[in-house]
Formats: C-alpha cells, structure tokens, sequence
C-alpha cells in the first residue's frame, strides 16, 4: 500500500512482450521488504562474531544497494533504463572482489579452503590459489544476473530462488558440522552452519513474497531484489564451496541466462535469431502460453 502512495510503480519495456504492458504501474521495489526480512532475523539470531555471516550479510546489502539505486532511476526517469550495464558490472563486480580477497586471506591463514569441489566426483578436488579471486567474482556477478534475468514473470524468480536457498540451508548446517561433512564427502567448513539461519531468513523472506508476487502479481521485487537475491546465492555457495552445485541447484538460472547468450551470439554471427524472444520465459509467451501455467 505504501509503495502505490509513494507511486513507486514498474515502467514496462516497450520492446517486451505486449501482454506485459499492462502491468506498468505495478508498485515495485519489493525486493526492499525481503532483505529487511533476510537481514533483521540474520542479525537477531545468527553469530555476529562469525565472518561468513557478515560476508553474506555484506555481499546481499551492497548488491541490494546497486540495485536500489538502478530502480529509483527508473522510477525518477519515468522509463525502463536505469543504470548502464557497465555501470552495474563494474559495481557488482567491485562489491565480489571484496568477497574474494576477504576468502583468499582466510585461506592463506589456514582459515578456509579454496579448493574446488565437484559433485559426485569426491576425489576431483583442485586448489585454485590465487585464482580463486576471479572465480569468486564471476560464481557471484553470475548468479545476480541470472537472477535479474530470470524476474521477468510473476513467481518466476522468487520460487527458484527459494528452493535454491532451502536447499543451500541443508549444505551450510552439513559443512559446519564435521561429523556431517566427512560422512557426505562435502568440504568442512568450521562456522559455516550459522549461514544456516541467513538461508533460512532467505526462504521465510521469499515465501512472504511471493503471496504478492504470485500471478497476477501485485508487486514486483525490482532489481533491489533480484541482484541481491542472486548475489546472495551466489555468495553462499562460494562461502560454502558448492559453486558448482549452485548450477545445478538454481538451473532455471542458468537456462534463462544461456538461452540470452544463445540469442545474441546467434545475432551476430548470423543475423537470425534462435527464439522469438529472450530470456527463455518471453519465448513461451510469445508462443501463446499463458503466464499462470
């Protein structure tokens, strides 16, 4: 109610799918409530003295940050166009550097891991080093894009984004409990099972969310919530040295964003273009599919 006071409402592409024209005016920036739900119950109960909990913490406020200021643009302009995508890039990307370094000291004091773990193959385990840093950033910049890419429908990104969650609850309590990590072959992470309480806040948040966002949506999250949702999946599987699990976890993620890249190297090298429209969702609707299927 207080965002449709403030006539804080979602400007509509031109060039999307016609029947998205009109929701335009659909109050937005909802993402704002989910990370006051995700941060004040991470604050109340968590282990402030643990680190990962303020990595996370830090990570999903200033990918939030980024966000909030690309949507109050929109909004002040009257049009879909916020911030430059190099804009956004470099701060996402300066905000994950952070991230790395801060990991890569830990583990230069033998107080984290930079190996590389892959499911299912326990035995496949190389050290990336130094090469962490970058891996770190392009896990974390890639999960808040996919994320920002995939919040094109009512429901479509709020849903993964919790199982994805939920789901990285069980593996951070797992990784913080050696007993539990030896017995799953997953990598020991000493206080990782505080990120437990943020994953949950995650979940709790999202659920709460998605009671207006459920189609026909009566409130969009903006990219306030959609780049700090993927950051902070992004952050915690990097924190929780499951990065690649992250792609199998979040894979509505990652189709929505391959089927981008498939649409415009396809467009370039071809001139022809592979969907009637990308992401993936915009495709399907232009195929005739209802949005509430």
């Amino acid at each position: 109610a207080r965002l449709r006071q403030f006539q804080i409402g979602q400007h509509i592409r031109e060039e999307g799918p016609e029947t998205h024209q009109s929701k335009a005016g659909t109050p937005t920036m909802g993402g704002l409530l989910i990370l006051v739900a995700v941060v004040v119950p991470t604050l109340l109960w968590a282990n402030l003295t643990n680190v990962f909990v303020w990595v996370a913490l830090g990570t999903t406020v200033a990918f939030g940050l980024i966000g909030f200021v690309d949507d109050y643009l929109k909004i002040i302009r009257r049009q879909s166009k916020g911030l430059s995508a190099h804009s956004k890039l470099v701060l996402q990307t300066a905000s994950a550097l952070v991230v790395g370094l801060v990991l890569y000291d830990m583990s230069r004091h033998g107080d984290y891991s930079t190996e590389l773990l892959f499911p299912f193959f326990k035995e496949i385990r190389p050290e990336l080093s130094i090469y962490f840093v970058p891996f770190a950033i392009l896990v974390i910049v890639g999960a808040s894009n996919a994320v920002n890419l995939t919040d094109g429908l009512d429901g479509l990104a709020i849903g993964p984004v919790m199982i994805s969650a939920a789901t990285f609850l069980l593996l951070a309590y797992a990784a913080g409990h050696a007993v539990i990590a030896d017995y799953l072959a997953i990598k020991y992470v000493p206080g990782a099972g505080q990120l437990a309480i943020f994953c949950g806040a995650l979940v709790g948040g999202g659920l709460g969310f998605l009671w207006f966002n459920a189609s026909p949506a009566e409130l969009f999250m903006g990219d306030v919530g959609a780049l700090a949702l993927g950051g902070a999946l992004g952050t915690i599987a990097v924190l929780i040295r499951q990065e690649i699990l992250l792609a199998v976890v979040g894979g509505i993620f990652v189709a929505e964003t391959v089927s981008v890249v498939i649409q415009v190297v396809s467009f370039k090298l071809t001139g022809r273009r592979v969907f009637l429209m990308a992401p993936i969702h915009h495709h399907y609707e232009k195929l005739g599919w209802p949005e509430h299927r």
